[in-house]
């Protein structure tokens, strides 16, 4: 489980997030939704250890990452998973090379151990026999598979996704949500994703959060998200929907 108590943050005079709280639980893809500018990125940072928040504390299953000394920190660090936005593929690597690079990094695994987990990874996502080709080779979509391959390599507990299915068409985006939930759901992992996407929201929320203006100002599920009474929320579930029938 993961636990976010009080996270605050501020730039100059820009307050970005105001006391957020709350948690996410082993099995769960939880989402932290809302538009631009209104924090979820920067609260992602601050759980994952990019950005320091000014106060509040990050617990993973009770231990606190931000306080705890530089070994815990390190022993967490390999407990997470992350699919960046743009999936941050090595242009230089193939896609195999960039699978099995957080075992190179973080493991004295032998050469053929480390090249039979990351095969082994490209085959839970669909890319069996796609190991030699070059990241320029591959559709978008791949990329974004090959990205959550290289997230799980190293068995993770905890997996982060920023906005997943950025840069993808409607289709290929319920399919990245749907191996997410399923790679969730089998390996228990404590799951959050960041997104503004409609269809993500309604499939795989089992857990929402929105943030408004660095608040979050609502919490439930794709169930209760449209008997929301919350102005904001509305709204932007409005924009959303609108959005996407301008793209069909």
């Amino acid at each position: 489980m993961i636990e976010i108590k009080d996270i605050s943050k501020t730039f100059g005079d820009r307050q970005v997030l105001a006391g957020i709280s709350g948690s996410f639980k082993p099995g769960d893809t939880s989402l932290i939704i809302g538009g631009s500018g209104t924090g979820k990125s920067v609260l992602l940072k601050c759980m994952i250890g990019l950005i320091k928040p000014d106060s509040g504390e990050v617990l993973y299953d009770g231990r606190n990452f931000l306080t705890g000394d530089l070994e815990e920190q390190k022993t967490i660090r390999r407990e997470m998973g992350v699919l960046f936005q743009g999936s941050a593929l090595f242009d230089s690597k193939t896609v195999l090379e960039n699978v099995r690079f957080p075992l190179d990094m973080l493991t004295e695994q032998s050469e053929s151990e480390k090249v039979d987990r990351a095969k082994e990874c490209l085959r839970r996502v669909g890319l069996e026999g796609a190991g030699d080709r070059m990241p320029s080779e591959i559709s978008g979509g791949m990329k974004k598979r090959v990205g959550i391959a290289r997230a799980i390599v190293l068995n993770p507990k905890y997996l982060f996704c920023d906005e997943p299915n950025s840069g993808l068409d409607p289709l290929t985006s319920i399919k990245i949500d749907q191996l997410i939930s399923e790679i969730t759901d089998e390996y228990k992992i404590t799951t959050v994703v960041i997104t503004h996407d409609m269809n993500s929201m309604m499939e795989i929320g089992e857990k929402i959060m929105f943030l408004y203006k660095g608040k979050k100002l609502w919490e439930g599920d794709s169930n209760t998200i449209t008997q929301s009474d919350v102005a904001e929320l509305n709204e932007f579930i409005y924009a959303n929907k609108l959005l996407r029938e301008m793209e069909k």
